[in-house]
């Protein structure tokens, strides 16, 4: 039987404690099928997931299928998901992704990182929010909540999204991995913030190597 390693342990511990923490956790954005979670999670970069739950509902409603989309003059998609900030890079993504998806898989969003990576405007971090929340498959999303308390509980040196998600995935089972990265950034968003973090009302702090670094110090 092989040993554990401490950073397997406590990344056991931390995903025991988020579930206590936040037993029903989801993503934030609003959708209905993978293609909707697709196009909202193009949104949602560099744009908070309230702004595009704003923008999506009448953008759903007119856009049903990838061809939909593929169909749409790139000037009135500008205009129709400006709210949500770099509307012509996403715009650009959206509607190429849709492209690809008519040609390629007949309209069909496809199921596996390989193909979801390959389309237009879609990296890794897109393919796992979507392979995990609507495809209900083992999924590490490494955003920047990910990445930042993934580095301060010590479950990676790395900085790089791939090594980290490489990382966290040896040390958890590959039926955590969804929930595990979902509650994770939700705990980034609640306490565990970048510049003022609120370790005493962290369930972590007494397993956190980070902790004593955000400790004021007292007059």
């Amino acid at each position: 039987m092989t040993r554990k390693s401490e950073s397997q342990k406590r990344a056991e511990q931390i995903s025991r404690g988020l579930k206590r923490e936040y037993p029903q956790a989801r993503i934030a954005l609003n959708y209905s099928n993978p293609l909707e979670l697709l196009i909202a999670t193009i949104l949602s970069a560099q744009c908070t997931d309230e702004r595009v739950n704003r923008a999506t509902p009448a953008l759903f409603r007119k856009y049903r299928a990838a061809g939909d989309y593929a169909a749409a003059a790139p000037a009135v998609f500008e205009k129709e998901i400006h709210a949500t900030g770099f509307f012509r890079q996403k715009t650009k993504s959206i509607l190429g992704a849709c492209k690809a998806i008519v040609e390629r898989h007949g309209g069909q969003l496809p199921s596996t990182m390989e193909e979801l990576s390959a389309l237009p405007g879609v990296g890794r971090k897109t393919a796992n929010v979507v392979l995990g929340a609507a495809f209900g498959k083992p999924a590490i999303v490494v955003d920047t909540h990910v990445r930042r308390l993934a580095q301060r509980l010590g479950l990676t040196r790395q900085n790089d999204p791939g090594k980290i998600e490489l990382d966290l995935q040896g040390l958890l089972p590959e039926k955590e991995w969804t929930g595990f990265s979902t509650r994770l950034i939700l705990h980034g968003r609640r306490i565990c913030a970048a510049r003022a973090p609120k370790c005493p009302a962290c369930f972590a702090r007494p397993i956190c190597p980070s902790r004593d670094k955000f400790v004021k110090k007292r007059d």
